[in-house]
């Protein structure tokens, strides 16, 4: 895989020795188990796979050669180009302008950029509204655009899909910037419709089989339906693709619900005909890292830290797998550990940043596990790692530790 020019102070000494160490092991990443480092009085279990992805790092590396390569021009961002507070902030400090806000609330008017002015795409992709308004002013679209070929190869696949007369349902969260260029790009091919989860799924269900009205079932997806959506006649051919940092087993478990709505309409024999598998557009970077995440269930630890921005979507599902098991403290950086016994971290389910008390346990030896999101610099996990050190006077240093 390629190896990206990205700038040093994403790198980290712990972390970027630990994940050499573990690709020279096991090149072909089919050892999920974690990697322990035990520093005396604390041991941390760091998680297989986290951080950066391909598509961030694809992302970072072309951003940065935008500031470089340009540096007389305004340089613009859509919106944020991955979402994590401490990459934003440098790419702010440099200069870059964000166009948008992650909500789509327009920053800066379109009115004020010009033709020679850098855009960059993010890595989430963009709106074919929006790159056509780009396009429209003069703007290179090609040469800075960062959107993951993963996101990419979704739109193809669905595209593919249109072709073959199916309508697209995309799990995803219909607000997220990747959702929102998604459905932009489907809807193009095919009729296409997003749901968020599987309650949604089994409203969907509940229409294809006859239980619910027409009414009842454009009124609960309003929103969320492509222009001239027709359920009576869309709705007999389908195929599911994801927002790429959602749960792959969610996506899973919703296509296989579709399916067996299919075959309870329409009977086992002609399945085919009526659902296509699309198990190929799962990311295999939120797969890797949520099947590495799982593997961290089997082991026997005081607490979880997941670190990342809190508006990341993979983030938030890393700490839905870990936190039924463990106590699990979701930060953006190691700002959020204000000390021994309390840190400030944040809540997925009522979305807002909570302090909590006797955060590290009174005890002779602690067991941390610790991940982070595909949009996460390493940097930030290895502060954490000596932040926490630094507060329980770890009796072994980082130069110690032999991997």
């Amino acid at each position: 895989m390629k190896k990206f020019d990205i700038p040093l102070h994403y790198r980290s000494p712990i972390i970027s020795k630990v994940k050499a160490k573990r690709k020279l092991e096991d090149p072909r990443k089919k050892d999920f188990s974690p990697t322990s480092l035990n520093f005396g009085n604390v041991t941390f279990v760091i998680s297989r796979h986290f951080g950066f992805c391909y598509g961030v790092e694809n992302a970072i590396e072309k951003s940065y050669k935008a500031i470089q390569e340009n540096p007389d021009k305004r340089i613009f961002l859509l919106s944020q180009m991955i979402h994590n507070p401490d990459v934003n902030s440098d790419l702010l400090s440099q200069g870059v302008r964000f166009i948008q806000d992650t909500d789509g609330t327009q920053l800066i008017p379109w009115d004020e950029i010009q033709p020679e002015d850098i855009v960059i795409i993010p890595a989430f992709g963009t709106t074919i509204e929006i790159q056509e308004l780009l396009e429209k002013k003069g703007i290179d679209t090609v040469k800075y655009n960062t959107t993951c070929p993963f996101v990419e190869k979704v739109w193809n696949r669905s595209a593919k899909l249109g072709e073959l007369d199916h309508t697209i349902i995309i799990h995803g969260k219909h607000k997220h910037e990747e959702t929102k260029a998604t459905f932009s790009h489907t809807k193009e091919n095919a009729p296409s419709l997003v749901v968020k989860n599987l309650e949604e799924t089994r409203k969907l269900s509940d229409y294809i089989l006859g239980k619910i009205s027409t009414e009842e079932f454009t009124h609960y997806f309003e929103g969320k339906l492509s222009k001239g959506f027709n359920p009576e006649k869309d709705l007999n051919r389908i195929g599911v693709v994801n927002q790429t940092t959602m749960l792959a087993s969610e996506t899973q478990e919703i296509t296989d619900f579709l399916r067996q709505t299919m075959i309870e309409k329409y009977g086992e024999s002609s399945i085919k005909e009526h659902i296509s598998d699309t198990r190929d557009t799962l990311c295999y970077a939120t797969n890797d890292n949520q099947s590495a995440t799982l593997e961290l269930l089997n082991v026997d630890a005081d607490l979880a830290v997941v670190v990342g921005g809190y508006n990341s979507s993979n983030t938030s599902h890393l700490v839905e797998l870990l936190e039924p098991k463990f106590p699990t403290f979701f930060i953006k950086n190691k700002g959020e550990i204000l000390s021994k016994e309390s840190i400030q971290a944040f809540d997925i389910h009522s979305k807002e940043l909570k302090k909590h008390h006797a955060f590290l346990p009174d005890k002779e030896h602690t067991t941390i596990i610790i991940t982070s999101g595909a949009s996460c610099p390493d940097a930030a996990v290895d502060e954490v790692i000596q932040r926490i050190l630094e507060l329980k006077e770890a009796p072994v240093s980082i130069d110690q530790i032999e991997l």
